[in-house]
């Protein structure tokens, strides 16, 4: 295993939502990265988020981001779309026609989705380094393992954990642990890359350090809780220094 270069939390730490270049401090060994999938690997949560507001519009009623982002990373049971527009409008609603036609709406707008920006060198620079990969998604595998094998990076991660791989999903850290124990690394030597606020605490109660690149779903957050914010991909593969 190889040791790297890497940023220190303080050193990483943006303010009032703006990245800066890390200062690279050589203290830091890690033996695993562990991505997240939705918003990371590839952007999926924008179609998602869309079909959704679509949906509330068609109802009369808008839906923030900054109230939407209460579920990414995690499930309905974290905060419900759901139960928000019923709440709004008093009524109920055939969520089961409802919910097969946002998919379809979904699928139809990701048809032609490739990578996030910087994955591949990411992926091809830590597996050259001999650094263990893995997805770790509150989705589900049929969602996950789809994309991987569509867009032929399957081959780069040593295991995927997802939804129903560990008793909890995140927020709570069950499927970070899962993933540590998989790979055989401790979670404080595996470099978590999130997206959204509930994976962020999820790494942080697991024990991991971990960095936040938000998207324009998330980029509204407030990630004060990640040891680092950057601004993409590219940014993180410069940071490890690879």
């Amino acid at each position: 295993m190889h040791r790297h270069s890497v940023p220190t939390a303080h050193s990483m730490r943006t303010w009032a939502g703006r990245p800066r270049e890390p200062t690279l401090v050589p203290h830091m060994q890690f033996e695993a990265v562990l991505f997240d999938f939705d918003g990371v690997i590839v952007d999926t949560e924008w179609a998602i988020y869309e079909a959704w507001h679509r949906t509330f519009l068609a109802h009369g009623h808008p839906l923030p981001l900054e109230t939407y982002t209460q579920c990414i990373g995690s499930d309905f049971d974290t905060w419900s779309p759901k139960t928000h527009l019923e709440d709004l409008t008093g009524g109920s609603f055939d969520w089961h026609d409802l919910d097969s036609r946002r998919q379809e709406e979904i699928v139809r707008e990701l048809a032609n989705e490739g990578p996030m920006p910087g994955v591949l060198e990411l992926l091809e620079s830590l597996y050259t380094q001999d650094i263990r990969i893995a997805v770790v998604s509150s989705s589900s595998h049929q969602w996950v393992d789809g994309w991987l094998e569509r867009l032929g990076l399957a081959q780069w991660f040593d295991t995927v954990v997802c939804r129903g791989d560990a008793p909890r999903i995140k927020p709570a850290p069950d499927l970070y642990l899962e993933a540590a124990r998989r790979l055989r690394v401790n979670p404080a030597a595996s470099l978590v890359i999130e997206d959204s606020l509930n994976g962020v605490k999820a790494a942080k109660a697991a024990g991991s350090p971990v960095w936040a690149v938000p998207n324009r779903c998330t980029a509204c957050l407030d990630f004060s809780l990640a040891d680092a914010i950057l601004p993409d991909l590219n940014a993180a593969l410069k940071a490890l220094g690879l």
